[in-house]
């Protein structure tokens, strides 16, 4: 039940673990001492209750604190690529859609697989994406999953669904929605800040690299870890985004091992 305090969420028909994997999920980001996440009230099945959010207009200093906050979120790490949630065994989702909760032993294997081919039967039955496209991004995804664009970061604990609709801002500073949290890289929430353009964007990077310096190359990897938000926007949200896919892939197939 909502109060002059919280914002209540509720769906009727969410499928099993939907509103229990988001609460998990912000718990757990909120556990890391970085960014600040929407707190929780209560979990249901059918609903979750959250703090409410009295917007506010974001500035650059907000942006900087939340550059410098989100850093200290993923240094806090992820005990696997592709791991859930602490203490958190059910199904994962990225807004509505499912995703797999799946690990691997390298980032690069558990990239490409549960994070851009698992969405590309979706995207080719919607109309979305072309097969010859697809046949692009399944290329980009073999290069990917051989590991040649690996590198030595660990698993950091990364928000995973990083848009500008899920970055709120208030009285206090920024607010993080909405999570596909799991052991991820941490340049994938830098590169969906990027795709879909977050208020300030120089000073959220200029926050993150006074706490993290950014890995040499990093906005040459873009279209690298823009590959996941894009398959999954192509799974359901247009063919401008399986265009942009292909397009992404193409990119990535030109970056140097």
């Amino acid at each position: 039940m909502e109060t002059a305090d919280t914002f209540a969420k509720h769906r009727p028909d969410a499928p099993a673990g939907f509103f229990e994997a988001e609460a998990a999920g912000l718990r757990w980001l909120a556990a890391a001492g970085g960014a600040r996440t929407v707190a929780v009230a209560s979990v249901a099945h059918e609903s979750i209750v959250l703090e409410r959010i009295v917007p506010a207009h974001p500035t650059p200093a907000a942006a900087h604190a939340l550059g410098r906050d989100l850093a200290r979120t993923h240094a806090a790490g992820a005990p696997a690529w592709g791991a859930r949630p602490d203490g958190w065994d059910g199904p994962l989702f990225i807004g509505e859609r499912g995703m797999p909760a799946t690990t691997a032993s390298s980032w690069g294997a558990f990239y490409a697989q549960a994070r851009v081919l698992s969405f590309l039967p979706p995207a080719l039955e919607a109309g979305f994406l072309t097969a010859r496209e697809a046949a692009r991004v399944r290329e980009a995804c073999a290069r990917i999953g051989a590991g040649d664009l690996d590198d030595d970061a660990p698993p950091a604990r990364i928000h995973g669904d990083l848009w500008a609709g899920n970055l709120l801002f208030d009285a206090r500073g920024a607010v993080l929605i909405d999570p596909a949290a799991h052991g991820g890289h941490p340049e994938t929430d830098l590169a969906m800040l990027a795709l879909f353009g977050a208020p300030h964007l120089d000073a959220i990077l200029a926050g993150y690299a006074e706490a993290a310096p950014l890995r040499p190359g990093w906005r040459d990897r873009l279209p690298l870890h823009q590959l996941h938000p894009l398959a999954v926007h192509a799974a359901g949200q247009g063919r401008h985004y399986g265009v942009a896919l292909a397009d992404a892939a193409a990119r990535v197939l030109a970056l140097p091992a």
